[in-house]
């Protein structure tokens, strides 16, 4: 069992503050503890007030496969149908869709677009909500509306049907990255997190195989089987009635937070929360900060952050897209098509889980040999294109990051909305650069989508410099004479950046 010490909160040292006001380097970081309130901390704070609870490694051990066991599945198979849901259009695509809807020069390009507006518009919003309410419960309702939504897709008759129906999709998806980067930093430690963060979005690979795979059975079955819908409107009734069950499934089992885990005793509620002390963010606190919403809009890391995610989404909103035009261009049928892009996930899981960010370098490979290799070179072409969805990694890297290198849950919030808003952007740009004119092989999009990766690649070291150069600053702070390490600092809900004891991960 874990052993159990009594301690007591102190009030702030009166040096505290005077210390860092006079170290040059301290200023650097911003008024170090100038918004410690210790009337509004984390929650989590209710839960460890006066006790800390010291875990053996075989305690933290049976723990953490205990919430993994218990959160990581719905995470994981959520997020998958994220991808699957708004992609199932490109599948779509060689169905029937854009003929029997009557589309139209850029009109596809414009109904992949929508969706990033929809998800633009409610962002802001939306991440509010998941500061506000509980976390779990709201993550639920949009994962069931957006699986009914994506339903309605079957129904669409013209071009502005489908328009609706894809704002409202992109609307209700806005909510799960941000909450799921919620989730895991509440959950797990900084050393966790990033090989979390990689098992829940490389299920965007798994949901491209399994996505391949029905879509290849259904246009193959109703073509020897006709039934009295189209096989593009079965393929969106089936994704979507399926996403809808596991939201009820995730309303049921996930907890908002440790405090109303029901796998869990109370005992081992407060070992949950313990610990996750030393990531120095706590595990939620419902109140609009608005110094954390100023930080977030003045940090120059944040903004590296906002600039990779519009660069690295460009690529990702045209191929998410067209990926199926793209293999059908490489000289196989449109059924052949569905089937050979289920193994590109499978590309994107391994990649995320041994290469990291590096994988960016192995997608300019695959794009090198997209544009390089003859016409005639189908396979070479085809395995360009597997190598292209290493892509991911560096947008993965980056979501990590959100994840273990911003405190302050406004500020979090806040850093989590404006890297998906940018993410919107890009994503509504990615489909304009594959221009009908340029069909079949799309030649300008693909040099574009190059380019765009050697950019990210560059902001991603400059984050690496920027973090361990703050890293540095904050040493400096902490070895000061005079400085004191607030009891329970770790729950006031502090942001990265006046938090002396926080330290950026690299």
């Amino acid at each position: 069992m874990p052993e159990v010490k009594q301690t007591s909160t102190t009030d702030l040292p009166a040096d505290v503050e005077k210390t860092a006001s006079n170290s040059s380097e301290a200023a650097e970081i911003g008024p170090v503890n100038k918004h410690i309130n210790k009337d509004d901390p984390d929650e989590a704070l209710k839960l460890v007030t006066g006790e800390v609870v010291v875990l053996t490694p075989e305690d933290e051990k049976r723990l953490l496969k205990k919430i993994d066991r218990n959160l990581m599945p719905l995470l994981c198979v959520v997020y998958g149908l994220n991808y699957l849901d708004k992609t199932t259009l490109s599948y779509a695509s060689i169905m029937g869709i854009k003929t029997d809807i009557n589309l139209k020069g850029q009109d596809y390009s414009w109904i992949a677009s929508m969706f990033y507006f929809g998800y633009l518009f409610w962002e802001w919003p939306t991440n509010r909500l998941l500061q506000r309410l509980p976390l779990a419960k709201y993550s639920a309702f949009n994962v069931i509306m957006w699986g009914l939504v994506l339903c309605c897709m079957a129904a669409v008759k013209n071009f502005a049907g489908a328009m609706t129906v894809r704002f409202f999709l992109g609307a209700f998806e806005a909510a799960v990255s941000p909450g799921f980067a919620l989730f895991t930093s509440q959950w797990y430690t900084k050393k966790e997190q990033g090989t979390r963060v990689a098992w829940w979005f490389g299920f965007n690979g798994w949901g491209q195989i399994v996505g391949g795979v029905v879509a290849y059975g259904i246009a193959v079955g109703t073509e020897a089987h006709p039934i009295l819908i189209k096989s593009w409107q079965l393929v969106f009734l089936v994704t979507g009635f399926f996403t809808a069950f596991m939201g009820v499934l995730f309303l049921y089992f996930m907890p908002d937070s440790q405090l109303n885990a029901r796998f869990l005793t109370q005992q081992e509620r407060v070992m949950a929360v313990e610990r996750i002390r030393i990531n120095q963010q706590g595990v939620g606190n419902k109140h609009f900060k608005w110094y954390q919403c100023k930080e977030a809009l003045t940090d120059p890391m944040v903004w590296a952050f906002v600039l990779n995610s519009v660069i690295c989404s460009i690529p990702n909103g045209g191929m998410s897209n067209y990926f199926s035009q793209l293999i059908v261009s490489f000289g196989f049928s449109e059924n052949e098509s569905l089937l050979l892009g289920a193994p590109g996930g499978a590309v994107q899981v391994i990649t995320l889980l041994l290469f990291g960010a590096a994988g960016v370098l192995l997608a300019v490979l695959g794009l090198f040999l997209i544009l390089l290799l003859p016409l005639s070179n189908s396979g070479g072409r085809l395995a360009g294109y597997y190598l292209y969805q290493s892509s991911s990694t560096g947008f993965v890297a980056l979501l990590g990051l959100i994840s273990t290198n911003v405190a302050g849950w406004t500020k979090k919030t806040t850093v989590a909305a404006m890297y998906l808003t940018a993410y919107c952007v890009g994503n509504i740009i990615g489909p304009q650069v594959f221009q009908t004119y340029d069909a079949p092989q799309y030649r300008n999009a693909n040099i574009t989508i190059l380019v765009c990766m050697f950019v990210s690649f560059a902001i991603l070291i400059f984050i690496n410099i920027w973090c361990r150069r703050q890293n540095k600053i904050k040493a400096a702070v902490r070895a000061s004479p005079g400085y004191i390490k607030v009891d329970g600092q770790e729950f006031l809900d502090l942001t990265d950046r006046e938090n002396p004891e926080f330290i950026y991960s690299l």
